[in-house]
Parts: C-alpha cells; sequence; structure tokens
C-alpha cells in the first residue's frame, strides 16, 4: 500500500522485463555474441501455447449455449495479445465481458503471467497481420483516438501524400462512417495527381542511406543510393552522406526504366522543371495501401485505378512552326480595363493597354492595377517569410523538404 514502495516495485519489475527481453534478443539473433536458436524458439513456443489456451478458454466459455448473445471469436492473436469479437452491439457491453474473461484466463495461467484488459476497438478494420486500424475505446463514453498499426500513416518509407490520403480515407471510414465520401475523395487525389495538380513536396520520398553507394552490401540498386552517387558526382560538397535520409522524387523516363534510374533531387527537378511520373506514384504508392484498406469492405477495389477519373491526356504543345490550324490562328492583345480584344486601329495608333472606351479612365485603371500588384506582392512576401522560418533562414532560397 506504500506508494514509494509500490513505484519501486514497479521499476525492479520493468528492469527485469528489459533484461528478459534483452536475453531473448540475444539468443535469437543468428549473428552476435550470443546466439541460441532453441532458447529462443522455446520462448516464441511458449508464448504461442499462452495464445491458443486463452483462445481454447475463450471461444468455449462465451457462446450462446452458455447464455451469451453471441459465440465469441477470436480473430486476431500476435506475440503478447489476443483480440476477441465478443458480438456486442456497442463498447459498453463489450468491456465489462473483456475484463471478466482477462480474469477468467489469468486464473489458468501460471503465476505471475496475467492478462489484462487494454482497449476496446470499434470500428475496427483487420487488413493483414500486423496490419490494422480501429477506433481505441478505454471507456464507454467516447472513443480515445484512431489507432493504426504497420499501415502508411506511421511508416516513413512513403510520401507524404500517401500518409495523409491513408489517414483521410481511415477517417472518413471509422469515424464519419461513409465509405462512399472515402472512395470518392481516393478517386479525386488520383484524378489530381494524374492531371499534375499536385505540390512535389507531397511526392518527396526520403529513405536512410545505410552505406556509400559503390560499397558492397546492396543486393540490388535502390533509388536513393543511385541519386546519391548522382549527387556525389555533380557536387560532393552538398552530396548526401551516409547517414543522411536521402529526398527524392520519380521523374518520367524511357518506358520500362526501373525506378533508380527515375529517382531525382526534388531541388534539382524544381530547377530543370522535369516532368514527374504521376503514373509511378498510382501504381507504387497509392494503389497497395489504397487496395489494403478497401479489399475488406468493397467488392472490387481496383475499379478505384480504373474509370473517367483516370483519364488523362498528353500532347505537345501545339505552334505554328508545327503547322495545322495553328498556322491560321492570330494573337489578340486585349484591354486591361474591359477586357475585350483591341482593334487593329487602337494597335496602328499604338494603344496596346486600353480600349478606345477605357482609354478616358486610364489614370484611375492603372491605379487600381498598382494595388493589385501591391496586395499580391504582400501576400508573397507573407508567406515567404513563414517559409523561411519554417527552414530556419531568412537569407536561404526556399524549398520546403522538413516532412520526416
Amino acid at each position: 500500500t506504500d506508494p514509494m514502495e509500490k513505484a519501486v516495485q514497479n521499476g525492479r519489475q520493468l528492469a527485469l522485463k528489459i533484461s528478459a527481453n534483452s536475453v531473448y534478443g540475444f539468443t535469437g539473433a543468428t549473428v552476435g555474441q550470443l546466439p541460441c536458436i532453441p532458447i529462443a524458439s522455446s520462448v516464441t513456443s511458449y508464448g504461442r501455447d499462452l495464445l491458443f489456451q486463452t483462445k481454447n478458454h475463450v471461444e468455449a466459455t462465451y457462446t450462446v449455449a452458455n447464455g451469451f448473445s453471441a459465440n465469441a471469436e477470436v480473430v486476431y492473436g500476435d506475440t503478447d495479445s489476443v483480440m476477441v469479437k465478443f458480438g456486442c452491439k456497442d463498447v459498453a457491453e463489450a468491456m465489462p465481458l473483456a475484463e471478466r474473461a482477462a480474469e477468467e484466463v489469468s486464473q489458468i495461467f501460471p503465476r505471475p503471467i496475467q492478462l489484462e484488459f487494454e482497449k476496446v476497438y470499434f470500428p475496427y478494420l483487420l487488413m493483414a497481420k500486423k496490419r490494422y486500424a480501429g477506433l481505441l475505446w478505454t471507456r464507454p463514453e467516447s472513443h480515445d483516438k484512431m489507432d493504426t498499426k504497420g499501415l502508411e500513416t506511421v511508416r516513413r518509407d512513403n510520401c507524404l501524400l500517401v500518409r495523409q490520403v491513408v489517414d483521410t480515407v481511415l477517417r472518413k471510414i471509422l469515424i464519419e462512417r461513409d465509405v462512399k465520401q472515402a472512395i470518392a475523395f481516393a478517386k479525386g487525389i488520383i484524378s489530381d495527381l494524374l492531371q499534375n495538380k499536385m505540390d512535389i513536396s507531397l511526392l518527396v520520398i526520403t529513405k536512410a542511406l545505410g552505406k556509400s553507394g559503390d560499397s558492397e552490401g546492396y543486393a540490388a540498386k535502390q533509388a536513393h543510393v543511385e541519386l546519391a552517387m548522382r549527387m556525389k558526382k555533380r557536387d560532393p560538397g552538398s552530396a548526401p552522406q551516409v547517414g543522411d535520409r536521402v529526398a527524392y522524387v520519380i521523374i518520367q523516363a524511357a518506358k520500362g526504366a526501373p525506378a533508380y534510374e527515375k529517382s531525382e533531387d526534388p531541388v534539382y527537378v524544381l530547377d530543370h522543371n522535369l516532368p514527374i511520373d504521376t503514373d509511378y506514384y498510382v501504381h507504387h504508392q497509392l494503389s497497395k495501401p489504397l487496395t489494403r484498406i478497401f479489399e475488406p469492405i468493397i467488392d472490387n477495389p481496383q475499379a478505384l485505378f480504373r474509370g473517367d477519373h483516370t483519364r488523362t491526356v498528353a500532347r505537345p504543345t501545339p505552334t505554328a512552326r508545327a503547322g495545322g490550324i495553328m498556322m491560321f490562328a492570330v494573337k489578340k492583345l486585349k484591354c486591361l480595363g474591359c477586357k475585350t480584344p483591341l482593334s487593329a486601329k487602337d494597335e496602328r495608333e499604338g494603344q496596346k493597354t486600353l480600349c478606345e472606351h477605357c482609354r478616358a479612365k486610364e489614370a484611375g485603371i492603372y491605379r487600381q492595377k498598382l494595388k493589385d500588384l501591391t496586395n499580391h506582392e504582400d501576400v508573397f512576401t507573407r508567406l515567404w517569410t513563414q517559409c523561411q522560418r519554417c527552414q530556419g533562414s531568412l537569407h536561404q532560397d526556399v524549398l520546403c523538404t522538413n516532412r520526416d
């Protein structure tokens, strides 16, 4: 009952837990100072046996035949936790059952092993092993947060666009309970991406440079490693070093070119106006996460990547030199005041800004245009200063790469 004694004992048990985990890790490592696979295998086997005991007890006890509303089912178990579907109508009904089941299972386990009730997921979306999402409840009044495990919202090896899309889609499905809106949002993002309407900062991928590109250890060529080598040839002083995270985007290249040939520095892309390979981002960044989310919900998740919203038209800019109808196109100047095309008479008289009707209001139009220019410059300056503060310097060019 003494709080100090309780804190000391809790610290000791946590220290024992860390020590046990460390020894288990040493024995399970094939390369190290204390490798002993049989010990590690016996530990995992014992844990697996406890999970099976839990599964058998829960599914045999919480049944319709024993007076419960539904047959309980263990839907997921991993390492030291199990997830049970009791078939309850709401969270308030599920929590007492979960606490009761935890107490009963703890009595089966040898001391001091205990199974504790931790949380309720409702709704719950299980996609694969170690990949799931749901609303986390620790009290029946309201959910605590949206919890995700193993998904792109918490992984750093995807671009920011993928993380934002996955997070928004999950919120629409789990919190708003509107699958149609989630589908419409995903299709809208795909359409905007294919039409090059995305900010390049959302498409930046970052990966750690574990070793130099010319050293041994990489079984296959990696996009960030090859880019680091190219950047080193361009400017050795500013090239990424071992341990740095390399930021890159995927640009268009010859058909069938591998990703490591299409990776490029975002600053270099902006400076040289290189086109982004939007198809790569749709089929190699967005496709798998969205398919994984919608597969348990809709019949054909691949329909997200087919249809009118995926149509793109790539045409070269027509010029008079190219011939065709552009040979007959004539550029016309427009009045700055009323936007009507200027007549041939106005152009002959050297009036290339205002028409005859607006010429009498030249001073007022001039003042209005100066005012518009000043307003736009003011907005630009404030946004530019904010970006400079974000990157930590008021004297360097701005490229927002703080996306990790």
